[in-house]
């Protein structure tokens, strides 16, 4: 159930207690990938949404529901496929004979945690459904609109464009996630305590929740109080400037993209354990904030290279304050 109020003030111990216990909690069935559980965990923090992208069979639903289960927070699975309508997600207004009168029926949309299996299997007018929510927290149907959580927030995994029945994301649907992270294979050591784990079963479903509605609200309260130095803030807008002006991009980072890359930063140096955010934080955030976001004039011209290599180049040359 949504938390009622504001969160209550908790000590900046606690605080990391919280944190740690949640990251913990998915660790236990997400095993060998503590960077991507700690992306998803800035995610959440930073108030955003997560986008998992990779080759299917490595994980990206598991963290998914490790992370909804880790939460005492209402959560819902859609699967995306290409029949699945709008209104499959958002809810339809339905007319009870009985009664006389137009009742709505909410979607699965209406949770606090939504994963959205497969994105990119659905239609454009069905993924561009989700832009209102995501960006704007609410829903409209029928002229009516309705908010939604707090919290809120979307997981949504997707495969390869070049897989068979996939749809690329539109920008404006990129721009609303606040991450964009590759999963990859474990390693030896960890695949191997996977085929163990899973022996008996799917130990997911066991997982039990950490963290109620108001944590989360706490937790997020406190990234927006981490300190960005003036030096950091320009360093972040040298680096938005730079993909605007890079002759091999077509469409540079938005102002949307410099304040999610913002808040990225703020959460990233929590789950660092301080107030306050350095370069690195940049640099570490910079390819699965930005990356996603842009366009390469390639793939303007029907090819479909990643931007991470460009991003990358970008801050290798910027200059870091000090």
């Amino acid at each position: 159930m949504p938390a009622d109020g504001p969160p209550s003030p908790r000590t900046p111990r606690e605080l990391a207690d919280l944190l740690d216990t949640l990251q913990k909690n998915v660790g236990r069935v997400f095993l060998g990938k503590p960077d991507v559980v700690r992306f998803a965990a800035v995610a959440l923090l930073a108030d955003g949404h997560l986008l998992l992208d990779d080759v299917p069979g490595v994980g990206k639903t598991l963290l998914a529901k490790a992370l909804a289960r880790s939460l005492a927070c209402k959560f819902n699975r859609i699967q995306f496929t290409p029949d699945l309508l709008p209104g499959d997600l958002l809810g339809v207004t339905i007319y009870r004979s009985q009664t006389g009168e137009f009742i709505f029926q909410p979607g699965p949309v209406f949770a606090e945690i939504v994963l959205a299996d497969e994105i990119n299997r659905a239609t454009p007018r069905t993924q561009s459904a989700l832009l209102e929510a995501m960006q704007e927290r609410q829903v409209t149907v029928d002229g009516n609109t309705r908010p939604l959580g707090p919290p809120f927030l979307v997981v949504a995994t997707q495969n390869p464009h070049e897989f068979e029945g996939t749809y690329p994301l539109p920008e404006s649907q990129l721009d609303r996630f606040l991450l964009r992270v590759k999963v990859g294979y474990p390693d030896r050591a960890a695949e191997r305590a996977i085929l163990t784990q899973h022996r008996a079963g799917e130990p997911v479903e066991h997982l039990e929740p950490v963290l109620q509605p108001a944590d989360v609200m706490a937790l997020q309260a406190h990234v927006r109080t981490v300190r960005v130095d003036p030096s950091i803030a320009d360093y972040v807008l040298d680096l938005i400037g730079g993909t605007r002006t890079h002759p091999e991009l077509a469409l540079g980072a938005s102002t949307r993209a410099a304040l999610a890359m913002y808040r990225a930063v703020q959460a990233f140096a929590v789950t660092a354990g301080r107030d306050f955010v350095v370069p690195d934080d940049v640099k570490a955030l910079a390819e699965p904030v930005l990356a996603h976001r842009l366009v390469t004039r390639s793939w303007a011209a029907g090819g479909h290279p990643d931007a991470g290599p460009i991003v990358r180049e970008i801050v290798a040359k910027l200059k870091v304050p000090t």
